[in-house]
């Protein structure tokens, strides 16, 4: 969990949570903002520093949002000066290390800013445990700090539920391909080719953005608004597929850096799911991985630069025995289990 202890300057306030309004913090005065979430937001002081200290176990950022209310303004977070325009809302990202963190905030000048909410991101630690489960009735009974489970059959009552439990929730949907009987599906005028061994769904051309960007996005609007704390989105290495495109690598880095960029915009963490030619280019736009059967195809070293960035790496296979792999994974720093391939509640983890 990211616990958070949020003060003005010789003020502070303890309060546990991922999403701050800023107008729950000591120092500044709070305006009224129907743009703000709450229709609320603080504007900071000029002569007060707004301090965050945050605690977490792997590396993380925190988003904050603000913006200049009638002038361009300055503010001073994570050691440098950041220009905020007039008019709408802005993201400010301020990377933070594992451990303790401090991110302060200052306004410079005499342009009034205001910060609307801090939002950090969830990041698994690297031992996190964990459960994927997306068929067959959900088994929250299965010891688990985060359970993969389906956007669309997961209720926001049941991860109100994981949450009561002390664990995270992460929503599963496919992003690079179009599924037969899905809400909200992407247009037939761009998917290609079936997946190999499942007929019912056809691959998609990432490099139409425009088409495929709202629908993603609306997806991962119903991901936050369950509730959920972070996104796993399949398929997202059509390239490396016979798709039907002639999609090339740098389509697909495209694709999946705006998968990354909407997520975080949300709130959400995201993890890589396979595609594995990619990793060292995409680590530092994502959370976490998620890999299949790397053990199987001899693969997991690719892995390396999640694991060497503190960023946890989840691994499941479907063939091996656990007595096969476990030792290796323990060894590198996988989280591992052994999975039916339906991903039902059954599970042979290594920890």
């Amino acid at each position: 969990m990211i616990a958070l202890l949020l003060a003005a300057a010789l003020a502070p306030t303890a309060m546990a949570a991922d999403r701050i309004e800023a107008e729950q913090l000591t120092g500044g005065r709070v305006v009224r903002d129907a743009s703000a979430s709450g229709g609320r937001a603080l504007q900071l002081p000029r002569e007060q520093t707004v301090r965050t200290v945050v605690q977490t176990a792997a590396p993380t950022s925190v988003r904050v949002r603000v913006r200049a209310s009638g002038c361009t303004g300055r503010v001073r977070t994570g050691g440098r000066a950041r220009r905020v325009t007039r008019g709408g809302w802005r993201i400010v990202t301020v990377p933070l290390a594992a451990g303790s963190s401090t991110v302060s905030l200052r306004r410079l000048g005499a342009c009034a800013v205001r910060v609307d909410r801090l939002d950090v991101i969830f990041n698994p630690a690297p031992t996190t445990t964990w459960q994927w489960q997306l068929t067959g009735p959900l088994d929250l009974s299965v010891p688990a700090e985060l359970y993969d489970v389906d956007l669309f059959d997961t209720s926001a009552e049941t991860v109100e539920r994981i949450h009561a439990q002390g664990a995270r929730a992460v929503c599963y949907f496919s992003a690079g391909t179009r599924e037969r009987g899905r809400p909200d599906p992407f247009p037939a005028s761009v998917a290609g080719k079936a997946l190999e061994d499942y007929p019912d769904e056809r691959w998609l051309d990432v490099r139409a953005l425009d088409v495929l960007a709202p629908i993603v996005e609306r997806r991962l609007d119903l991901c936050a608004r369950k509730g959920f704390d972070g996104a796993e989105a399949d398929n997202v290495d059509a390239y490396a597929n016979d798709s039907g495109f002639p999609l090339r690598a740098a389509d697909q880095l495209r694709f999946n850096r705006f998968l990354a960029r909407a997520a975080h915009a949300r709130g959400l963490s995201i993890g890589l799911k396979n595609d594995l030619d990619q990793v060292k280019a995409l680590e530092p736009a994502f959370d976490w991985a998620l890999n299949e059967q790397c053990f199987q195809y001899e693969e997991c070293d690719r892995l390396r630069p999640f694991t060497a960035a503190g960023k946890a790496v989840f691994v499941a296979e479907y063939e091996l025995a656990p007595s096969v792999f476990c030792a290796q994974a323990r060894a590198a720093g996988l989280m591992a289990m052994r999975k039916r391939l339906d991903l039902d509640a059954v599970r042979e983890p290594c920890w």
